[in-house]
Order: structure tokens, then C-alpha cells, then sequence
């Protein structure tokens, strides 16, 4: 049995089609969807969707955090940014973590210091999908 998964960021669809399962990161943890899963609205930490397609290969993509919605054939993920785990480049995701590290200790910088958190643990659920998709190879 399969259900029908859209995963739409601001600019565009990222994915959409049939699939068996998806992993997704939830506010709570961990969410595991199957088919038939009852129906839910809540909201999604940044991090991975990692799915299983209907021809059984997997494919995670990073997502910036957003809103799933499950419906009886259907499961929406909406966020801000969502990226395919290859079109990922760890040089970039690590020099950014450390320029926002830099930020974080540097007194003179204005920014909001739980706003440089969150770009932290962005670039950090970057490198967690990179991880994921070279141990599945």
C-alpha cells in the first residue's frame, strides 16, 4: 500500500508522488508515517524527511522546519526551505556553522542569540541528511 506525499518549501514542490513510508522530524521527535496513519496537523523541527519510495529506494531531504499535515491518501509538508539531500554541499553548511558559531561568541554582534541557535542547528540537520544519505549508499 502506498499514499501520496507533496513536500512544497516557499520557491517550489520539491516532491511529489507515491510512497510507501516517510521519516520526518516532529516537534515531539520522531514521526514514522505509513499508510492509513490517522490523520494529523503539527508542526515540524528542521531536519530530514526521509522517504521510501514505492519502487523501494530512499530519499531524505532537509527541511527547514514547517507544518505536516496527514489526511487519509495525502501527507503535505510545507516549509520555508526544503532541499534534496544531493543538491547539499557540506564545504558551504560547514563554513556557515562556523561563521555562526563565531557569532555566538562574539559580544559585539546584535543578533538575537537564540536566532543564531536556530541557524546552528539548521546547518546541523544539513550535515545529520548528509550523514544519512552516504550511510545508505
Amino acid at each position: 500500500m502506498n499514499f501520496y506525499l507533496d513536500v512544497v518549501s516557499v520557491k517550489k514542490r520539491i516532491f511529489s508522488g507515491l510512497v510507501k513510508k516517510i521519516r520526518v522530524s516532529g516537534s515531539e521527535g520522531e514521526l514514522g508515517i505509513y499508510p492509513g496513519h490517522v490523520q494529523l496537523l503539527t508542526i515540524i523541527k528542521p531536519g530530514m524527511v526521509c522517504i521510501l519510495h514505492k519502487n523501494g529506494e530512499e530519499e531524505c531531504i532537509y527541511i527547514s522546519g514547517g507544518i505536516l499535515e496527514i489526511q487519509p491518501s495525502v501527507v503535505s509538508i510545507l516549509s520555508d526551505i526544503a532541499i534534496r539531500a544531493i543538491d547539499l554541499d557540506k564545504k558551504s553548511i560547514l563554513q556557515a556553522k562556523k561563521h555562526a558559531e563565531k557569532n555566538m561568541k562574539n559580544d559585539s554582534i546584535k543578533m538575537n542569540k537564540n536566532e543564531i541557535l536556530l541557524e546552528i542547528s539548521k546547518e546541523i540537520a544539513k550535515l545529520r541528511v548528509l550523514e544519512m544519505m552516504d550511510k545508505s549508499k
